[in-house]
């Protein structure tokens, strides 16, 4: 059974079915009807219907043109069968008829002194599309307050702690962990092997700390004993990292409508004496770290024109570096990254990941308007090098993602998308970049991490897409090294495996709006966020996959300002051949590319990797286990069972003399697709949490 993870159309026998209950109910209180969308639609559709990459725009002229001259019931039929995923047990007939009632006076339906039954016909109003759109960006309320503090909580502070310089973060001390990988490279490895090969099944909870409900993709940060942790929310607190304890907590306030896709925060950042959190509403905040009191904050851009983050600044070189989101929205600033300065919060540059007029790739956008030029997000924080002195980071696809709902073709490059970019970070200059699949057309960008290692006397760079391409690049300049398949993949007719050209099939080539196209991985990955790790004793890459493929259709979307959008229909189901098994750990030399292990089964791995010197490779999954491999073999030798689907980043550190091992657990939109092709797995709604283990004495 496949997923469907936007509006289609269900038949009128499957709504009278649904709705036969409440033939003659009348629409909920909108109020009612808004709470009810709120809390099982709009992780998904987003909370002014504007939608996102995992659901269509539910305030649109696509959606006016779809349900003009339809019933009521039969929306309400669509959204109770298939749509509201985050429901335990399914809406009830009536509020999925409320539902259906409020998406309709949203788009301009009156039912003013009108029983709603299922019966009743949709009409909306005549307006612009361009109107639709933009009104969908309106009526945002301003800042919220912070969070009550439960149970009176007072701030404390934390022990004295070292200023964290910049050689700190580019060499840190085994066990810290400074980066959100760790090291300035990238590896998500650790030299600790106190946990090893030989003892990891004495493993034992050490302490756990509930987390802020919201799509848990957290790295904690861990110095001198004391623990940084991001909840969803923009909620970090500060914790004695060998026993769980408070000491203080900072919440950001924000507009309700900036949180998008459950709102998660992959990173923050450390340098000085502060940390860094990039927030939902297009914000950078600098905290003492010492007591959690706000430095200072500098906005970034208007978040009422969909800007966003999920990735979290980074500093290298003594710059704050970081990517936005919310780029699939058309606007003149287009898409950037920036640089801060982490004493003030100064601007100090600014690189468009969109080819600017002048810009000798102007031309890679097939004379699109600079205005109508979507995508070139950075959803994942970039790697360091200090001998080069560059940064490494992906950026994501174009936006929408079928060419043909662009006004482009596969043909067209539209850069400086789908790229590896290597960034002078003083100045924010592109030094070089490499674009992994030119015109992009699927959903399968290349944007996740950057690993940086050196074999064999050469400074090389490793990332893995949602494709599954594992690519080998040199990082001094760009140039190719290799290509690797890590799983089936049927996108591209031919890969030239010396130059690294790829070339998709026929048909995608010519697919136009409306098209469907079957494709093996899909937009959920082949790869995902879930990062790989570098382990350096193998010369192995560990890499989390998912065995699933896609059919994506391309929508017609609105060009002009304020309109854009992800523009696409996809249909999620498992790869053939898979038998059922959708998860899939790998590692490969990084050397040669080479696949030495591969480990497969029922539940998708939702975590990133860690790797230690103890001979390990951490990793979770959604069926609540958190596993150790051995690295070397990819043998399963522990696993625990957790209160919840594993998420985010594992870490380990020492705190005190003992080595702890953390890991987050808390869904987000993934489930929308882990409901629906895992149901034999149960996924609790809520469970955010961090655990923590160590080895029993």
């Amino acid at each position: 059974m496949g997923l469907t993870i936007t509006v289609q159309a269900t038949t009128q026998a499957l709504a009278t079915l649904a709705l036969a209950a409440v033939a003659a109910a009348h629409a909920r209180p909108a109020a009612a009807a808004n709470e009810q969308y709120a809390r099982y639609c709009a992780e998904c559709h987003h909370l002014e219907l504007r939608g996102s990459a995992h659901g269509a725009a539910l305030k649109s002229a696509a959606f006016q043109n779809k349900w003009n001259g339809r019933s009521v019931g039969e929306l309400a039929g669509l959204i109770r069968s298939s749509m509201a995923m985050n429901a335990p047990s399914g809406l009830s007939a009536e509020d999925a008829l409320a539902l259906a009632g409020y998406l309709a006076q949203a788009n301009g339906a009156d039912f003013a002194g009108v029983a709603l039954e299922p019966g009743t016909t949709l009409e909306f109003k005549a307006e612009t599309a361009a109107d639709s759109e933009a009104s969908s960006w309106e009526g945002a309320s301003g800042i919220a307050e912070a969070a009550a503090r439960a149970n009176r909580w007072r701030n404390g502070r934390t022990p004295d702690l070292r200023p964290v310089t910049q050689s700190l973060l580019d060499d840190p001390p085994p066990g810290s962990w400074l980066n959100w990988r760790r090291t300035a490279s990238g590896h998500g490895h650790s030299p600790l092997d106190q946990v090893q090969v030989g003892n990891v099944g004495r493993l034992k909870l050490a302490w756990a700390m509930t987390m802020r409900e919201g799509s848990n993709q957290v790295t904690p940060i861990v110095h001198d004993g004391v623990m940084f942790l991001t909840h969803p929310g923009n909620v970090i607190q500060a914790l004695d990292a060998g026993t769980g304890e408070l000491i203080w907590e900072y919440s950001a306030g924000y507009p309700e409508a900036s949180r998008t896709l459950g709102g998660p925060t992959r990173n923050i950042a450390i340098h000085g004496d502060k940390l860094f959190l990039a927030t939902y509403d297009a914000a950078l905040v600098a905290l003492d770290m010492h007591t959690g009191q706000e430095v200072w904050r500098t906005v970034k851009a208007d978040y009422r024109k969909g800007y966003t983050h999920t990735a979290g600044p980074v500093v290298v070189a003594g710059v704050l570096i970081s990517g936005i989101n919310g780029c699939e929205r058309f606007k003149d600033e287009g898409c950037f990254i920036t640089g801060h300065d982490p004493e003030t919060g100064r601007e100090l540059w600014r690189t468009q990941t969109i080819a600017q007029p002048g810009d000798p790739n102007d031309s890679s956008w097939a004379g699109v308007d600079l205005r109508l030029r979507g995508g070139g997000d950075n959803w994942i924080a970039g790697s360091y090098d200090p001998a080069l002195g560059l940064y490494y980071l992906g950026t994501s696809q174009a936006k929408p993602w079928v060419a043909a709902s662009r006004g482009m073709s596969p043909s067209d490059a539209a850069l400086y998308t789908n790229s590896t970019l290597a960034l002078d970070p003083a100045t924010g200059r592109i030094a070089w970049y490499f674009q992994h699949v030119p015109g992009e057309t699927l959903d399968m960008e290349t944007g996740f991490e950057r690993v940086l290692v050196d074999l064999d006397g050469k400074p090389s760079l490793l990332t893995v897409g949602k494709d599954g391409l594992l690519w080998k690049l040199d990082r001094r300049d760009g140039s190719f090294l290799g290509v690797k398949e890590t799983l089936p993949q049927n996108l591209f007719e031919d890969i030239d495996f010396q130059t690294g050209r790829v070339r998709y099939r026929r048909d995608i080539l010519d697919a136009g709006i409306g098209d469907a196209v079957s494709v093996c991985p899909s937009i959920y990955g082949g790869h995902n966020w879930q990062a790989s790790a570098f382990s350096p004793e193998t010369r192995s890459l560990v890499i989390p996959l998912h065995q699933l493929c896609v059919e994506l259709t391309g929508r017609e979307v609105n060009m002009a300002d304020g309109g854009g959008g992800y523009g696409g229909e996809a249909r999620i189901f498992p790869q053939p051949g898979s038998a059922g098994k959708l998860g899939r750990l790998s590692a490969f030399d990084a050397g040669t590319l080479e696949e030495r292990w591969t480990h497969t089964q029922e539940a998708m791995f939702l975590t990133g990797v860690l790797t230690t010197s103890g001979g390990l490779a951490f990793v979770g999954d959604l069926n609540r286990y958190f596993n150790a491999f051995d690295v070397a073999t990819g043998k399963r030798l522990w696993r625990a069972r957790l209160g919840a689907p594993l998420h985010g980043y594992p870490i380990t550190y020492l705190a005190g003399d003992r080595q702890y091992v953390a890991v987050a657990t808390g869904m987000g939109v993934f489930k929308l697709m882990t409901a629906e092709l895992s149901p034999d797995i149960y996924q609790p709604s809520g469970g955010n949490m961090l655990y923590v283990f160590t080895l029993a004495d």
